[in-house]
């Protein structure tokens, strides 16, 4: 069946499916937006996202945009990483390869690092999974996202680790380092979309 895929489209399979795994995932994340957008103006009793006045009394948002962005950049520098970990791989340059990749790793477990903070002070302010509609679409969609990068750091360290075996790149380990390359690059992208909506339009 593979081949046959191979032969009609050019695509190897295995990238095929990557490809049909991550529209499946568009998908996924598109609802977890959407009820995010759904509930964000919903928000009944406090915290609060962003600084508010109810009721005569001032609130500080929970928000951090300043540090959000920090990850952001951060996140956005491992995907650079990641180009630069192909790159390598494509033209047989082991060490170049390893570099970036380890760099990719580091940057993305401090993007986790981040979002860990970010959690636990959420969490202190008193924002939980069950405290409103925005806690709970908030969580969700960020935490789930949290989830495929941390996959995806996994994975990661698979190659790299396997690397450390080899003299050499061949044609496989290459193919490996690409697909994983879609997977991060596609992580990074939904994170851009997630941070747009959550961090920059207004509430």
């Amino acid at each position: 069946m593979s081949e046959q895929i191979h032969s009609v489209t050019g695509i190897d399979s295995r990238k095929l499916l990557m490809w049909i795994f991550l529209a499946s995932d568009c998908l996924f994340f598109g609802a977890l937006i959407s009820t995010y957008l759904i509930f964000k103006g919903n928000i009944p009793n406090p915290p609060y996202p962003t600084d508010r006045i109810v009721n005569g009394e001032f609130f500080h948002g929970l928000l951090n945009i300043p540090l959000t962005s920090a990850s952001t950049f951060v996140l956005l520098m491992s995907s650079v990483a990641m180009v630069l970990a192909v790159y390598g791989a494509q033209n047989n340059n082991l060490k170049m390869m390893k570099g970036w990749l380890l760099s990719t790793i580091v940057l993305g477990i401090a993007f986790l690092l981040f979002q860990v903070y970010e959690f636990r002070h959420f969490l202190h302010e008193g924002l939980g999974l069950s405290t409103n509609q925005f806690g709970a679409s908030f969580y969700l969609m960020t935490g789930f996202h949290g989830v495929h990068v941390g996959i995806g750091v996994i994975i990661l360290i698979s190659l790299l680790f396997g690397s450390f075996r080899r003299n050499s790149l061949g044609k496989e380990t290459g193919f490996h380092i690409e697909t994983a390359g879609l997977y991060w690059h596609f992580v990074d992208i939904v994170w851009i979309i997630i941070f747009t909506i959550v961090y920059l339009m207004p509430y």
